[in-house]
């Protein structure tokens, strides 16, 4: 909101509002001038400040507050005062304290101002020009005076908008005859508020109770002294003042009020035209009765009457015209997406109310351009305006220019990068479509009908309606005979007409192959057709007749897939992977209506799905998809209970895996199973008897098959028997997904597969599964199977023969068979630390297993050699030998295998500092894994911070180390090792991830001790050796400088001269480079002074008369002071030195506790050497950089 101003502050403080009316004397001369200082409360927000209302001020001098006063014991704004507050006295109110005391009011005091206007036109005029002012948020001060002439050339060139910088104030000058109005304000209006603007409830409460005063303001002038050439010459002379103004609180207001003020006049022509028709059907009626006879009185005062409608008429429009013309005409192009949308929602109001003036072709173009809009809201008016039009079939004969001129935009924006604008251009485009049946060609819409596709279920819905209105909702063509077929009939045919279009559409589209985002985007409009599931069944189930030749293999199979679909809906709703937009939650209704279809479609189809099941049991895919039908039945369904029924669904699951081996059949069939053991009733124990059954044979089965095929450790067996054990094992192994098959003890009948040599990979891989599922169902059921230490001890040793089983498959040939095994070891390890740790330690539980070295070695050996394999494996840089597709597949199963690694670590099974080998890759790496390293970081910090922080270092050392080697081999470059760049890049990317540095501090702290000890430990100087050969490394270490508090710099500083202490060090020498870098990076925060140009910057030997060196004393009986270097100056021909500004004493003990002794330091001044000497002076520490 603008803030007050200066002027208008010290006239408050007189607590008078000052209206200076021109008299009717001064009104006769030209340009005479008077004042009305307008000055308000401070915040500009009256309504929510409560005082504003008691701080009203009277002034003898003015008329309209004098009228007020007078009336103010029987005006309505007394009678709302008077509820409120219930005083003696009355205060008075303005025209903008009204808007803000609620709707209730408005229309009594409005009409209490026209009274006021009837008497005296200018001070009510006035008040209302200030409300519209305040409007605005100003607060500063309003001046009028008087002109004659609207032509006047010197009233014209007073028009002006300026600044006067001096006083820091603006001034709008404008024309609202019969005044010149001028407004002054502050400058820094540029960042407040005003009220249109206001967030939160207000700023809609505003903008709601603001229009209905102009509407209501009109509405109640309508009959009085709307005609009166002056109230609405000044009001619209004032908005279209102010909505050309600069200043943005003005050209908004104000536009706002001026388009709504067109929208009240419209609703005032349309009954002055209500007016007319009527009077003009009076007059009709007594002139057909007065033929070839002179006209009665009645029907002159009737003509005469007519003929003053018409006027009245004109006036508003001529009225309508201005206001269209002296803002619409300039706004709706304004650079303000708020005006643009305001003027564009409007026009489309008044093009459907007012369609004789405005729906022409002149004022559609503005629509039609407008929808080429940057920003979204103003585009979605614009369709939102044109709803309205093409919902209204008297408006379409109007609209034929529009709709070929812009047709390709609206289909054009159903790919708007706004969901909402795209929605609601998708519902045009459908309202068009049915009202217009030439509009849209067959090319728009097979455009338009892949939306059903889309991401968006809103989007996907509308053009789901349209798909339906198109292709579904027209009546089937059946033959001549059909008045001899029954109704029953005849609705069959009908909907396998719908049908077979709807088969068609998919086949032809050839866009998506998941039938279920079809029927999703159906749902909400063909329902009814899609929940038919006695006619989806009975199509599938007729044979061809004479009626027609029926359906073909492929559409078969599609209409299985809807039928599947469509079940799915009904009882999960609409929530797919994938689709966005959907409703959450449901509520009651939805939920009954959800029930309610989940019983319809367990009572038909538990009785129905056997017949289907034995009609296409020859087809896999098919059947695959017919299991996935039972897992929605309702276990309380009154025809679950039938145990003939239930039996015989299970007689036929078994025939089907009797016949099918393939993984989609015995997957579905396995959880189909799930879902109907789950429940403790009559068809549960039918179900389960059923599947122990079907356990027991292929178990029998796969005994007899492994005695004849295992000699000794040998696998021998024929390509039948092989085939039986590999159906078999798949079968068992996908029922074991799903169910406890423990007491069949199949891993001892398993196990000897992994040890016998010979046996084909795909035999391999289903037997490490199924081991896999069995250790994980051993210790997902330990409470009720661990009863005493023997079982637990038995366990643990079953836990132990197959991590070692495991352990040599992952050296298998077959790389199947190697990540099986290396997937398989992680789940199982990981399910057992789970176990132990949530398991009560009063009863018996799983032990403790720890996996050998050799194995933790081997798994982390695994994971480089197959996860992070070649020099770059960056899936943005490389690429591969196959298809696409094939290394999307090879991502995720390396992102599987990791995944699978980093739980370990996360979980405690293996050590943290193992994570070493996947860190270091994590820049190279960052596309293809670097969320799930990240994510490790994050989980290992979070169990332990100091441990993870010791895991970074390793990393970053082992690398170094690696380099190091390579740099002294001078061999080619390995796979393993990354440049020293990429290594600091590295560094500098796991500083990144300490946030805080206060709760990172120790662990800071420690990864630099750590680093100093690495590069200075045991390391002896002598001429062949001047320097640390891993001095290096202090580079990259400087990376987490920046991570360290100025107080752990100082120390970590002393820590690292107790290192250096002995060191004869030449700071110009090239190989101390790194030392002083780091040094740097260290001072950095306490000196003021950037590290880089530190190093960089040119030092000259000191002159021998200025010592180089700055003296700190350390007090003997404390420990040992921190130092606390000040900013160090450089100037012209002195060398850059570091100086302390005082002495620091502190008894702050060092972290590292490590003492730090006293010495002097001696400068050699042909080389700025640093050495250890003997010659102590007064415990000093001399420091040279």
């Amino acid at each position: 909101m603008i803030p007050e101003s200066t002027a208008a502050a010290a006239s408050r403080s007189s607590e008078q509002m000052f209206f200076a009316i021109p008299s009717k004397k001064s009104h006769d001369e030209a340009n005479s001038s008077g004042a009305v200082n307008h000055s308000e409360d401070e915040s500009g927000n009256e309504n929510q400040q409560k005082n504003v209302r008691r701080r009203k001020r009277a002034h003898k001098g003015s008329e309209n507050v004098k009228r007020k006063s007078a009336r103010a014991g029987c005006s309505s704004v007394g009678r709302a005062r008077g509820r409120r507050g219930k005083r003696r006295h009355v205060e008075n109110v303005t025209l903008f304290e009204v808007i803000t005391m609620g709707r209730s009011a408005m229309r009594a005091v409005i009409d209490d101002w026209i009274k006021a206007y009837v008497t005296d036109r200018d001070s009510s005029l006035l008040d209302l020009i200030s409300f519209f002012i305040q409007c605005c948020g100003c607060k500063g001060v309003v001046t009028a005076e008087m002109c004659q002439s609207r032509e006047d050339s010197d009233v014209m060139s007073k028009m002006v908008e300026e600044l006067d910088e001096v006083a820091s104030l603006q001034y709008k000058k404008f024309l609202a005859f019969p005044w010149i109005l001028t407004v002054t304000w502050p400058m820094d209006t540029d960042s407040v508020e005003y009220p249109l603007t206001q967030s939160g409830p207000y700023g809609r409460w505003f903008h709601s109770e603001f229009c209905d005063f102009v509407s209501v303001l009109v509405a109640q002038c309508q009959h009085s002294v709307i005609f009166d050439s002056y109230l609405m010459n000044t009001l619209i002379s004032l908005l279209t003042e102010l909505s050309n103004s600069y200043i943005r609180a003005f050209r908004h207001t104000c536009t706002l009020a001026a388009v709504k003020l067109l929208s009240a006049l419209v609703g005032v022509a349309l009954s002055l035209r209500v007016g007319i028709e009527n009077s003009q059907k009076l007059y009709k009626v007594p002139k057909t009765k007065t033929t070839r006879q002179k006209l009665t009185p009645q029907l002159e005062r009737i003509q005469k009457k007519i003929a003053e409608l018409q006027g009245k008429r004109v006036e508003i429009e001529s009225m309508m015209d201005i206001v269209f013309k002296g803002v619409f005409l300039k706004r709706y192009r304004d650079v303000l997406p708020e005006i643009r949308s305001i003027c564009v929602e409007e026009l489309g109001l008044w093009m459907k109310l007012y369609s004789s003036e405005f729906l022409n072709d002149t004022y559609l173009k503005y629509m039609g351009w407008m929808m080429y809009d940057k920003i979204p809201d103003v585009r979605l008016k614009c369709v939102l305006g044109l709803q309205g039009l093409f919902g209204d079939p008297l408006l379409l004969p109007k609209l034929d220019l529009f709709t070929s001129r812009f047709k390709e935009r609206m289909i054009s924006m159903t790919l708007d990068k706004d969901n909402e604008v795209s929605v609601q251009t998708m519902k045009l485009l459908l309202l068009i479509s049915r009202t217009c049946d030439d509009v849209l060609s067959p090319d728009d819409y097979k455009q338009l009908l892949q939306f059903v596709y889309s991401s968006q279920r809103p989007l996907a819905a509308a053009a789901g309606e349209l798909l339906y209105l198109r292709l579904l909702s027209s009546g089937a063509h059946t033959s001549d005979s059909q008045d001899e077929i029954n109704e029953e009939e005849a609705r069959k045919l009908q909907t396998s007409a719908r049908l077979k279009s709807l088969l068609q559409f998919h086949q032809e589209s050839e866009l998506h192959k998941h039938v279920v985002y079809l029927v999703d985007s159906l749902w909400d409009c063909g329902g009814a057709l899609l929940k038919d599931w006695a006619a989806l069944t009975s199509i599938l189930l007729q044979e061809p007749s004479s009626h027609g030749p029926g359906l073909t293999l492929a559409e078969q199979a599609l209409l299985v897939e809807i039928l599947v679909a469509s079940v799915r809906q009904a009882s999960e709703g609409p929530a797919l992977a994938g689709r966005s937009g959907a409703k959450k939650a449901l509520n009651a209704r939805e939920k009954k209506i959800q029930i309610d279809d989940c019983t319809k479609l367990t009572e038909h189809l538990l009785t129905v799905l056997p017949k289907l099941l034995n009609k296409f049991s020859s087809s896999s895919d098919v059947v695959a998809s017919l299991l996935r039908i039972p897992q929605f039945f309702i276990p309380e369904c009154p025809e679950a209970e039938n145990t003939q029924a239930v039996s015989s669904l299970m007689a036929e699951l078994g025939a089907v895996l009797d016949f099918h081996s393939s993984p989609a059949v015995v997957e579905a069939a396995a959880r189909t199973y799930l879902s109907l053991c789950g429940e403790e009733t009559s068809c549960g124990s039918v179900a389960r008897d059923a599947r122990d059954s079907l356990v027991q044979t292929w178990v029998d089965k796969l005994t007899v098959l492994l005695e004849d095929s295992l000699q000794g450790d040998c696998f021998s067996a024929d390509e039948e028997k092989t085939g039986d054990i590999l159906s078999t094992l798949r079968k068992l192994r996908a029922f074991h997904n799903c169910h406890d098959l423990s007491r069949w003890s199949l891993f001892q009948l398993l196990s000897p597969l992994l040890s016998a040599g010979g046996a084909p990979p795909e035999v391999l891989l289903e037997v490490l599964q199924c081991l896999c599922f069995i250790m994980i169902w051993s210790l997902n059921v330990s409470s009720g199977t661990l009863t005493s230490r023997e079982k637990a001890v038995a366990q643990r040793l079953q836990l132990r023969l197959f991590c070692e089983r495991s352990h040599r498959c992952l050296s298998h040939s077959d790389h199947s068979v190697r990540h099986q095994a290396f997937l398989g070891v992680c789940d199982v390890l990981v399910a057992h630390s789970y176990q132990t740790h949530v398991w009560d330690p009063t009863s018996f539980g799983p032990l403790l297993h720890t996996p050998s070295p050799k194995l933790q070695r081997a798994l982390s050996t695994f994971v480089c050699m197959h996860v992070f394999v070649g020099p770059d494996c960056d899936s943005q840089s490389r690429v591969s030998e196959g298809s696409e597709v094939e290394r999307l597949e090879d991502l995720h199963r390396r992102r599987n295998l990791l995944a699978a690694f980093c739980k370990l670590i996360v979980h405690g099974v293996l050590e943290m500092s193992t994570a070493a080998e996947v860190f270091m890759y994590y820049t190279k790496y960052y596309n293809d894994f670097g969320d799930i390293i990240k994510e490790t970081m994050y989980r290992a910090r979070q169990t332990d911070k100091i441990e993870s922080s010791r895991t970074l270092v390793l990393c970053l050392q082992q690398l170094f180390v690696r380099l190091k080697k390579e740099q002294e081999s001078g061999g080619r470059a390995q796979a393993g090792v990354q440049t020293f760049t990429s290594i600091k890049e590295l560094a500098r990317r796991f500083a990144l991830t300490f946030g805080d540095p206060v709760k990172f501090r120790e662990c800071v702290v420690m990864m630099h001790r750590t680093g100093i000890e690495f590069v200075f430990q045991e390391f002896n100087q002598t001429p062949e050796t001047p320097t640390p050969p891993l001095l290096s490394y202090l580079t990259i270490l400087s990376e987490f400088s920046s991570k360290l508090l100025k107080p752990d710099k100082k120390t970590v500083f002393m820590y690292l001269q107790k290192h250096t202490a002995e060191l004869f060090i030449n700071l110009r020498d090239e190989c101390w480079q790194p030392l002083v870098y780091y040094r740097a990076s260290l001072l950095t925060a306490a000196e003021g002074e950037d590290a880089v140009s530190y190093v960089s910057s040119d030092r000259k030997p000191c002159p021998p008369n200025r010592s180089p060196f700055s003296k700190q004393k350390l007090e003997g009986s404390k420990s040992p002071c921190l130092f606390s270097p000040v900013d160090s100056k450089v100037s012209k021909g002195h060398r850059s030195k570091f100086s302390p500004s005082h002495q620091e004493k502190t008894t702050d003990v060092d972290p590292f506790s490590l003492p730090l002794e006293p010495a002097a330091r001696d400068l050699n001044p042909e080389g700025f050497v640093l050495s250890s000497s003997n010659e102590a002076e007064d415990d000093t520490v001399e420091i040279e950089l």
